[in-house]
């Protein structure tokens, strides 16, 4: 993983870090050969500007689809119409569009590349540097709330493969899931509620329509607050999320037949898939 020379107080600011994605091969031909990188102004994130941007590479980038290969520190940038950008291009309807244009010292390739364990839609994920330089995949850069890591971080101890902030679009609208679980007879959302979401009344209602959303299309959601998390996430929120996988028949992981948890007195025990070895089997 890269080396920083930022120093401890820097290390955890929230969106020192973009993951940017990178869905066609003239931005990126652009980014290696000339170093830069653009942003339409009116879609940039909320954390602004990013001292460092890493790049997801989508389905049109083969191999390496769905995962972030390379990043860069920022050097500069400026905002620039789209005319500015490709001067030869045609005028077009978005021709005036502005866009920050992200100018990178050098580019740097990871050692290990970060991936996502399933083809998933990524456009902007803020971050840390911690986060980014410690992460395995592409779960384990999220930061969005403490409460979501504590799980995040249950869930990895179980070897239990969720997808934090799954995008998923009903007749009502687009929601992001705290955490996705894919089963074989139905899949699982659970969400992590801070302490003050539900403090206001129109929280309720708003929650209401949303699990009702995605219960109409099959989904199952489970709501645990900030207390059930911090106080009781083994006796608890662990054990009522197995229960929930193993009623809708396991995880369903690509390759693999579904995969079933037993509540014990020790812990949860996991049924081994077909192509796991004994060795990697754990009960915490």
């Amino acid at each position: 993983m890269p080396t920083d020379k930022l120093n401890s107080r820097q290390r955890g600011k929230r969106g020192e870090v973009l993951i940017a994605i990178m869905n066609n091969q003239r931005d990126f031909a652009f980014l290696q050969d000339d170093l830069w990188y653009r942003i339409p102004v009116d879609t940039a994130p909320k954390r602004w500007p990013p001292q460092w941007v890493a790049f997801y590479h989508t389905k049109v980038f083969g191999d390496d689809a769905y995962s972030i290969q390379c990043y860069g520190r920022v050097s500069r940038m400026r905002v620039v119409t789209r005319t500015e950008l490709f001067p030869n291009e045609p005028l077009n309807p978005k021709s005036e569009r502005q866009y920050h244009q992200v100018f990178f010292e050098e580019l740097h390739q990871l050692e290990e590349p970060i991936r996502s364990s399933r083809a998933r839609r990524l456009v902007f994920v803020p971050t840390t540097w911690q986060k980014f330089t410690h992460a395995a995949t592409i779960n384990d850069l999220f930061d969005d709330s403490p409460l979501e890591d504590r799980l995040w971080r249950e869930l990895k101890k179980q070897q239990t493969p969720a997808e934090r902030q799954w995008p998923l679009i009903t007749q009502e609208g687009e929601y992001h899931l705290d955490f996705a679980l894919f089963c074989a007879e139905g899949n699982v959302d659970v969400e992590t509620d801070g302490d003050s979401w539900h403090a206001r009344p129109d929280r309720i209602a708003e929650d209401n329509r949303r699990d009702n959303a995605l219960q109409s299309v099959g989904w199952h959601v489970l709501r645990f607050n900030g207390q059930q998390i911090r106080e009781a996430m083994s006796e608890d929120c662990v054990p009522r999320i197995m229960k929930t996988v193993g009623t809708l028949g396991g995880l369903a992981e690509e390759g693999l037949v579904p995969r079933q948890f037993f509540n014990v007195p020790e812990g949860v025990a996991q049924q081994l898939t077909l192509f796991e070895k004994e060795l990697e089997y754990r009960l915490d």
